[in-house]
């Protein structure tokens, strides 16, 4: 099966597709991307993970084409953004 694994750091991005057995997790198919050996700071016991955007267990299993995204911290609120481009 075929699925996607994303991680943006500030300033560069990892967008990879990999094949994965069927009936994989979310946290399986991040292993068997290597991203976690690429960015070693990735914790994912801290770290939230999704699909398409939306929170996910590392537990969910993957389907066909699915995107699976590792979430980094705000460093910066979002409104204290906008406030200073004002």
């Amino acid at each position: 099966m075929n699925v996607g694994v994303c991680y943006a750091e500030a300033d560069r991005q990892l967008w990879m597709r990999l094949e994965v057995p069927d009936e994989s997790t979310v946290e399986e198919a991040i292993n068997l991307s290597g991203v976690l050996k690429l960015y070693p700071e990735i914790n994912l016991t801290t770290q939230k993970v999704g699909i398409f955007g939306k929170i996910a267990a590392l537990t969910t299993t993957v389907k066909e084409g699915d995107r699976v995204e590792i979430y980094r911290q705000i460093t910066v609120d979002p409104q204290t953004v906008q406030r200073r481009r004002r």
